[in-house]
């Protein structure tokens, strides 16, 4: 029998870990090569980890809601003969493991030890009770060293998203028997600075309400949307385009499209191209913002808003865009919009984008104000289309026609593309679209 370690692989560029929400498999069960064994969350996507051996589950490492680095080890799986990676278990650990295990464990408990005589025994902290995440070397800490829970509440995190982190709560421990030093006086508000934050209004609830508790992927969307409102000098442009061309190429071809390809021809692959085209002009609209200074893309990396079951949205990433022909364009369009509403998109495949494309003509909105996707400096919001009376220039004059127009909106951040440059863009969008080429073969 050997033991292999089944560790959190790499989620994705600039992921450094993810949190455990479920487990598929309890101590016991026997697991197939790439079979799902748990699932965990990003702050991006939700993903399941295969296991790459068969065997029988031996021991779990993490509870659900614990956080993960990327390189852990989740769990051990016991398999046949030798095939499987020797893990360092308490008979197989190496003397030079042993030590360092030995002088970590040394130097907490002298950690804990220095601050004892400050703390006074009490009843044990119930953390379930918080909303707030600790790890469980955190939990363990605080109850070793009676710090309650309105205590650890009360710690500023150092961690990411201001988790409280095991140094954090040792420099508490060991300093709260202290006096604590002077408060500096908070300066007072520049004129031309932000105005101070308001409290939150406090929000009344009567017996007929209902109370829905926001899901994480809920909470997720709602921090990024007020982050990325508060980061960028949001401004539109609107232009209305004639793609009267273009519905009536795509039902001259779309049938045999699917017949030869296997795939359907849909609207959104063909604004993909255009705005993949647009960004090739413009390059300054591929863009991000590092403080003070410009990082400028070299790929064409298109976001695509796709809507998933439950209402919320996910942004997958066409990435080099601007090298893929229509054909292919509509391929990952269709495979990408497809594994997004089954939940089985790869975290690299939510990474990385440089513009993002949403249709709110999807939901018959003619017009959107999308925010940015940060880090980006523009979003697109594509409007339904709609046949409407126009007036059609010809050289015997003027006539009203029947026309196919939608509305482009274009969100950008005016820290950095003045409105000459966001309309000049969106601008071009529309010009590649309304000189469609009706004879186009594909």
């Amino acid at each position: 029998m050997a033991k292999f370690e089944l560790k959190l692989p790499q989620m994705g560029e600039s992921v450094a870990e993810a949190t455990l929400t479920t487990w598929l498999k309890d101590v016991g069960d026997t697991i197939e090569m790439d079979e799902a064994v748990v699932e965990v969350a990003t702050d991006k996507v939700d993903s399941e980890v295969p296991s790459e051996v068969d065997g029988v589950l031996l021991e779990k490492f993490f509870d659900v809601d614990d956080v993960i680095k990327v390189g852990e080890v989740i769990a051990i799986i016991e398999t046949e003969g030798d095939g499987g990676q020797e893990v360092k278990t308490e008979d197989t650990v190496t003397t030079e493991t042993a030590s360092e295990e030995e002088e970590a464990a040394t130097a907490i408990e002298e950690d804990m030890a220095a601050v004892k005589d400050t703390v006074q025994p009490f009843a044990t902290p119930d953390f379930n009770e918080s909303e707030r995440f600790y790890s469980p070397l955190v939990k363990n800490i605080a109850k070793e060293e009676n710090v309650s829970l309105e205590e650890l509440e009360k710690i500023q995190g150092s961690g990411k998203d201001g988790r409280v982190t095991k140094d954090d709560i040792l420099s508490y421990i060991e300093n709260r028997g202290k006096a604590p030093a002077a408060a500096k006086p908070a300066p007072s508000p520049s004129p031309s600075g932000p105005a101070p934050s308001k409290p939150a209004t406090p929000v009344s609830v009567n017996g007929e309400d209902e109370i829905i508790e926001m899901s994480r992927m809920g909470k997720l969307i709602a921090h990024h949307m007020v982050e990325s409102v508060q980061t960028s000098a949001h401004v539109q442009s609107f232009i209305e385009v004639d793609v009267t061309a273009i519905v009536n190429w795509r039902n001259k071809v779309k049938r045999s499209f699917q017949e030869r390809e296997g795939e359907k021809l849909t609207f959104t692959p063909i604004f993909m191209e255009a705005v993949a085209k647009a960004i090739k002009d413009f390059p300054m609209i591929n863009i991000s913002v590092d403080g003070d200074r410009i990082i400028k893309r070299k790929n064409i990396n298109l976001g695509m808003a796709a809507a998933l079951p439950d209402g919320n949205l996910i942004v997958p990433v066409i990435k080099n865009a601007d090298q893929l022909n229509l054909v292919g364009m509509a391929k990952k369009v269709n495979d990408l919009a497809g594994r997004a509403r089954e939940n089985k998109l790869k975290p690299d495949e939510i990474q990385g984008g440089t513009y993002t494309v949403t249709n709110v003509g999807t939901f018959g909105s003619v017009m959107g104000t999308p925010i940015i996707n940060q880090p980006q400096v523009g979003i697109l919001a594509l409007g339904a289309i709609r046949k409407v009376p126009a007036v059609i220039e010809t050289p015997e004059g003027d006539l009203i026609g029947i026309r196919h127009k939608m509305f482009l909106s274009h969100s950008y951040d005016h820290r950095v593309v003045n409105g000459a440059l966001g309309g000049q863009f969106v601008k071009r969008v529309s010009e590649y679209l309304e000189s469609w080429d009706a004879n186009r073969e594909i």
